[in-house]
C-alpha cells in the first residue's frame, strides 16, 4: 500500500486535505516528507497478517519479549550513554505510588505541592552536583539537552556558529545536527588525538563568530578532557562553554561549574533508572543564573505564603504552552517527571559519599579490567589518556565477532566502534560499573582470550 492509498484511514476529506496543504504552501503531502527515505514510506499491510484475538496478541507479544536478553540475565559491559548501575529497590516502591505515577504537569500548585517539592529538590541536588546556579527538570534526554544548550548559546550570543568536539557521543552530535537543520547555524567539529580533543585545532576553530563550545567529559571514549583549558578558549572568544557530563563521574571529578562551564547538561539515566531498552531517559540541564530566562522547560521555586508557611510554585515557564509562542525559548513541552523523581530519590538515598563511592568503584574496576585485557595477546588499549569507567580496546578480531560469540555466554561485550565516524576499525568500547565483580571481569577476560 502506498502512502496515498493509506489516506482512507484518515478521517479528513480530500477537500479538507487540499485546503490544509494550500494553507501551509505545499502542493501535496509527500512534500512534507521529502527528508524521509523513500523505503520507509512504503507500507505493506500484507506482511502484518490477519487480525488476532486478544489471547493471540498477548501470546505473540510474550514470545517476542522472551527473545530479548536483559542486564538481569547477562553480564553487561555496555556503555556509550546507557549504564548498568545499581538501583536501590526503594526507588521502584516510591515512584509506583499513585500520587507520583499518575501525576503529570503541576499546573495548580495548591494541589501539586508534592510534585513541585520533588522537582525543587531534584533541581537543588543537580546544582550541587554540577556546581551550577540553577537547573530545570524538563529535558527528554542527554542528547536533546545538549542540543537545547547549543540553541541557547546561539540565541544568547546572537551568533551563528557552534563548535563541538568529535569526542561527544556520536548519537548526541547527530541530535544536535538535527536540531540545527531549520536554523542558519554552522556546526563545526573538532578532531580528536589519542582519545581527547585536539586543543590546537580547537583554538584555531573557536573565534569571534562562535556562540558556544560543546564538550563531553568524560567523553564518548571514557577519556577525561582538559575542561579548564577549553573553557579559557571559549571565554577568550566570548563564547559560552557547554559541558555534557556523566553525573556519576561528578562524585570524584571536578565539577564543570568549577572549570568555568556556563551550561552543564548530561544523561540522567544512571541516577536510578534502568537501561530499559533506550528510554525513557532524563536530560540534565543546569546553567549560570544569568542564563535562567533563556533556559528551556520550567523551573520550580520555593516561596512562603502570608502565614509564613513554605510552598512551591513553577517560578519560570519559558515553553510555548505557558507563554506567547514567539517568546518561548524552546518547544520542549513535556516533563520527565517520573524519571526525574527516580533521580531525586537516588541522589537523596546515595548522598555525596554514596555517589562518590559508586564513581570510585567504577573507576577502580574499569582500570582493573583494562589492564587485564591489555595483557592479552592481540589486545591493547587504544588510547593513553586518563579514563573514568569506559575505555577503548583494539581487538585481534572484529568486535562484531566478539560481541556475537560472547552473547552465547550471556555477556554483553561492548560497543563496536566501526559504525561510527571515527575510522576506528577493530575497536570496541567497554564499560565497567560498580556492579561488576572480579569474577565477572575475569570471566570476560577469559572469554576474550578464547575468541582471539
Amino acid at each position: 500500500m502506498t502512502l496515498e492509498e493509506s489516506f482512507h484511514l484518515i478521517p479528513n476529506t480530500d477537500e479538507e486535505r487540499k485546503e490544509m496543504l494550500s494553507a501551509i504552501g505545499v502542493e501535496n503531502f509527500e512534500e512534507l516528507l521529502s527528508n524521509v527515505p523513500a523505503e520507509f514510506l512504503e507500507v505493506d499491510f500484507e506482511e502484518i497478517g490477519k487480525g488476532l484475538s486478544e489471547y493471540e496478541v498477548m501470546k505473540l507479544l510474550s514470545d517476542l519479549a522472551n527473545q530479548n536478553v536483559h542486564t538481569g540475565e547477562a553480564i553487561s559491559f555496555l556503555g556509550g550513554g546507557s549504564y548498568d548501575h545499581f538501583i536501590p529497590s526503594i526507588i521502584g516502591e516510591i515512584i509506583s505510588r499513585s500520587e507520583y505515577l499518575t501525576a503529570y504537569t503541576p499546573y495548580q500548585p495548591e494541589v501539586a505541592q508534592g510534585t513541585l517539592q520533588a522537582i525543587f529538590e531534584y533541581q537543588s541536588m543537580i546544582c550541587a552536583l554540577t556546581g551550577m546556579d540553577v537547573a530545570n527538570a524538563s529535558m527528554y534526554d542527554g542528547a536533546s539537552a545538549l542540543a537545547e544548550a547549543g540553541l541557547l548559546a546561539v540565541n544568547q550570543k546572537k551568533r551563528n556558529k557552534l563548535v563541538i568536539a568529535s569526542t561527544v557521543n556520536p548519537t548526541h552530535r547527530a541530535v544536535v545536527k538535527t536540531y540545527l537543520q531549520g536554523a542558519d547555524v554552522e556546526l563545526v567539529t573538532v578532531p580528536q588525538i589519542d582519545g581527547v580533543t585536539d586543543l590546537k585545532t580547537l583554538s584555531d576553530l573557536v573565534d569571534s563568530d562562535t556562540a558556544g563550545l560543546l564538550l563531553q567529559t568524560p567523553n564518548f571514549f571514557g577519556c577525561i578532557e582538559d575542561a579548564d583549558e577549553m573553557a579559557k578558549i571559549a571565554h577568550d572568544n566570548d563564547a559560552l562553554f557547554i559541558v555534557s557530563a556523566d553525573p556519576i563521574s561528578l562524585g570524584i571529578l571536578k565539577k564543570p561549574g568549577e572549570s568555568g562551564a556556563d551550561i552543564v547538561v548530561g544523561e540522567g539515566q544512571s541516577l536510578g533508572s534502568p537501561t530499559q531498552f533506550g528510554g525513557p531517559y532524563l536530560g540534565i540541564f543546569a546553567a549560570k543564573m544569568e542564563l535562567v530566562r533563556r533556559m528551556p522547560g520550567r523551573i520550580a521555586g520555593q516561596t512562603w505564603d502570608v502565614d509564613g508557611k513554605r510552598g512551591f510554585v513553577l517560578t519560570l515557564q519559558t515553553r510555548e504552552q505557558h507563554i506567547r509562542r514567539e517568546r518561548a525559548t524552546s518547544n520542549i513541552c513535556t516533563n520527565q517527571g517520573i524519571v526525574m523523581l527516580s533521580a531525586a530519590i537516588y541522589m537523596a538515598l546515595m548522598g555525596k559519599e554514596g555517589i562518590s563511592s559508586v564513581a570510585e568503584l567504577s573507576t577502580r574496576k574499569s582500570h582493573y579490567l583494562a589492564e587485564k585485557i591489555n595483557d592479552l595477546k592481540g589486545y591493547e588499549l587504544m588510547f593513553s589518556a586518563p579514563f573514568f569507567k569506559e575505555f577503548v580496546v583494539k581487538t585481534p578480531v572484529t568486535p562484531s565477532k566478539l560481541i556475537k560469540s560472547l552473547l552465547d555466554e550471556k555477556i554483553f561485550a561492548g560497543i563496536d566502534l566501526s559504525s561510527y565516524d571515527y575510522g576506528l576499525e577493530n575497536c570496541m568500547l567497554v564499560c565497567v560499573t560498580e556492579k561488576r565483580t572480579k569474577e565477572e571481569m575475569d570471566k570476560f577476560v577469559d572469554s576474550l582470550s578464547k575468541v582471539s
